[in-house]
């Protein structure tokens, strides 16, 4: 190749450097900054662009809205360094697939259907509240006076006139049912949550080569509520312990013993407690 040539290939790759060197990362939504009482029209004032077009019988606009979802992180593991993690979308995939695998014996008590629909619309909220972990500073009875007045926001204002608002009325119908934690549909998806994290805590910990101790996070193996989720775990701790052996780590699962300082773990009680009252521990 002549130097002419190679002269303007280097001279292309260094103007298209150039023109995006100073964007921000577009493929990363970062959780929403507002000043004074949190409301949906400041998080919607944020959004780059146009807001979402409202009381249209068309769902672009929440289509347009479920992409955060896609591009927001789950920001318990950007705490520890990961900050190209899972996103919160990442999250509701895999625990919608988990429920498919639930055990021939609670498998013929739950509605398999509606369980996975759970897990894929449980977390949609934080599409503009945001991922809230226990450790923010934000009370849980604040955390969800959010997420209910977002998904008002979705279910009325933007899909309230889509197809006669049916689909609307059922996703909000799901996501309360979820947030009641009064049926065993929403014990399970419960459950598959923090299954979820746990199998993700020990994915990242692996990769990480032993670099990496998330023992802080396999607190949320003592929350489960479920035998057959509960198997699942035990299941992964003893994989988890494996993986460890010979190595000094903090043993989360263990509660104030295991490292966890107790403000954290009164943090970690309230926001893991399934419903007001946590009904799970009633099934």
């Amino acid at each position: 190749m002549s130097p002419s040539i190679c002269d303007s290939i280097s001279s292309i790759a260094k103007d298209a450097a150039d023109n995006t060197g100073d964007l921000q990362d577009v493929g990363v939504v970062p959780n929403p900054k507002v000043a004074g009482e949190w409301t949906v029209e400041k998080v919607l004032d944020t959004i780059p662009g146009e807001k979402p077009a409202e009381s249209t019988t068309s769902p672009l606009s929440y289509f347009h809205l479920l992409e955060r979802l896609k591009t927001t992180k789950r920001e318990g593991w950007r705490r520890f360094g990961i900050k190209r993690g899972e996103s919160i979308a990442d999250h509701m995939y895999r625990m919608s697939l988990m429920t498919m695998f639930a055990p021939p014996s609670l498998a013929a008590r739950v509605d398999m259907h509606r369980c996975m629909k759970m897990a894929l619309i449980h977390d949609m909220a934080e599409s503009l509240v945001g991922d809230i972990t226990p450790v923010d500073g934000v009370a849980k009875p604040e955390k969800s006076r959010r997420e209910a007045s977002t998904m008002d926001y979705i279910t009325k204002q933007l899909l309230g006139q889509v197809d006669g608002g049916t689909v609307a009325a059922d996703i909000r119908a799901v996501w309360q049912e979820y947030e009641d934690s009064e049926t065993l549909e929403s014990h399970f998806v419960h459950d598959i949550d923090k299954m979820e994290l746990l199998l993700q805590m020990v994915e990242y910990e692996k990769r990480g080569d032993g670099r990496l101790d998330l023992g802080e996070f396999a607190y949320v193996k003592t929350r489960i509520v479920l035998d057959e989720v509960k198997v699942w775990a035990e299941e992964l701790i003893k994989e988890r312990e494996a993986f460890w052996d010979g190595h000094a780590h903090v043993h989360g699962e263990a509660g104030v013993e295991g490292g966890v300082a107790p403000e954290k773990k009164s943090m970690q009680d309230e926001y893991y407690s399934n419903g007001p009252d946590s009904a799970a521990s009633k099934e």
